[in-house]
């Protein structure tokens, strides 16, 4: 059984729900009780991706006021997918967007020097107060690069599990061709190195 280690980034101002987020894909549940992330939160998740592999993601939820300091670089080494989330009730949330995009092309690349996949979610879909179209998150997310981009609902767990899914499997896709591209006892040496260097950076 062949297991893919994937370090994922949760990132985003802050109050537009990713902690919830996590909560929800990790644990099932959704907390009504905003606490609010100081540096970085890390959670883990195991799926049974196909009859024969399995993927272990490690969730990184990084505050929404990082942006602002160096930390950030840190907390991207090593990462293979982003998941970037808005509020679409607040437009300051999504103009953010543009910068968090440049912070993370910036410092977080693949071995091959391209930028790596980050999935754009549209969150608290479930509220009627909107303040961003669909025509400019969907022209947004076309012009900077993302995978694609999903109205979500952590409250009515709206597009929470299939989100995750089509980034898994965009950045399953582009590893699979990294790999081809490397081949060589890299590949096994990486998820080794990459979670020793997450616990240290944790603890």
């Amino acid at each position: 059984m062949a297991e893919h280690l994937l370090k994922i980034l949760i990132i985003g101002d802050g109050n537009v729900g990713k902690s919830s987020f996590v909560h929800r894909y990790v644990n099932g549940q959704f907390n009504k009780m905003y606490k609010m992330t100081v540096g970085v939160d890390f959670s883990v998740k195991l799926l049974q991706w196909t009859d024969k592999e399995k993927v272990r993601l490690q969730l990184w939820d990084v505050a929404g006021q990082e942006r602002f300091i160096s930390m950030t670089r840190i907390y991207y080494k090593g990462a293979l997918g982003c998941v970037m989330m808005f509020d679409v009730g607040s437009l300051s949330s999504f103009l953010s967007c543009r910068l968090w995009k440049q912070d993370l092309d910036n410092k977080a690349m693949l071995p091959n020097g391209a930028s790596i996949p980050c999935i754009l979610l549209a969150n608290k879909a479930d509220l009627a107060e909107r303040a961003v179209s669909s025509e400019n998150i969907d022209s947004f997310s076309r012009a900077n690069g993302f995978v694609t981009w999903m109205e979500t609902s952590v409250k009515e767990n709206r597009n929470v599990g299939e989100s995750m899914r089509r980034l898994v499997q965009e950045i399953l896709m582009v590893k699979s061709s990294l790999d081809l591209d490397q081949p060589g006892p890299e590949d096994t040496v990486h998820p080794h190195q990459d979670s020793d260097s997450t616990a240290r950076s944790c603890c």
